[in-house]
């Protein structure tokens, strides 16, 4: 049964937020908040977490998972960005935006696109994401949380909590949560390609 945190939109209670951080350290599975629409959550070393959000989403193995970051101090550990792609990731930082870049060895194996070698990449423009990432001290593993044969994410903490209580293990709800998918800028060639358009105004890509 998963255990359910509704906290302030601007002023996370801390104590709420560390709990959840301990669970998310126990190789717990989360549903969280973001910007730009609820997204499931573990830590990078979670193996069965990542299976778990394999298993809600009936994802194949060509799935593109995302480290969502607190700062580019903690994003450039994890993928490789020149300077040019840099500055374009830089102007649209942080938001609704989801970079496909390739990886540093610091990312695990089994989180890379299986050819390409590359991971994606986001800084939320969240309160509750981002003090929920500082407590953590490190990126969560995360997927949109879009339920398979559904055409919209689910955008109510309530609603996910009665859906998915029995595969989760903490839901948080700070009640202001987007409805849409971030845009996914895929960078892997050293050009910028729109493969998803979302919540990002993607025309500064294309």
């Amino acid at each position: 049964m998963a255990r359910y945190f509704d906290v302030h939109p601007q002023n996370p209670q801390r104590r709420a937020l560390a709990q959840v951080v301990d669970l998310l350290r126990d190789d717990g599975l989360i549903a969280y908040p973001t910007d730009s629409c609820f997204a499931l959550g573990c830590r990078i070393g979670n193996q069965q977490g990542m299976e778990r959000i394999r298993t809600i989403r009936k994802l194949d193995h060509r799935h593109h998972f995302t480290l969502v970051c607190q700062d580019f101090a903690q994003l450039g550990q994890f993928v490789h960005i020149d300077n040019a792609v840099f500055r374009a990731i830089k102007a649209s930082t942080p938001g609704a935006y989801t970079f496909i870049l390739p990886a540093t060895k610091e990312v695990p194996r089994r989180l890379l696109h299986a050819k390409k070698k590359t991971v994606g990449v986001r800084i939320p423009d969240h309160v509750v994401t981002q003090e929920l990432l500082g407590e953590l001290g490190e990126p969560i593993l995360s997927s949109t949380l879009l339920l398979p044969d559904s055409g919209e994410p689910l955008t109510q903490g309530w609603e996910i909590k009665e859906e998915l209580d029995h595969v989760l293990d903490a839901v948080i709800d700070s009640g202001d949560c987007g409805v849409e998918p971030t845009t996914v800028i895929d960078f892997s060639s050293g050009e910028a390609e729109v493969v998803r358009h979302g919540a990002g105004d993607p025309s500064r890509f294309e």
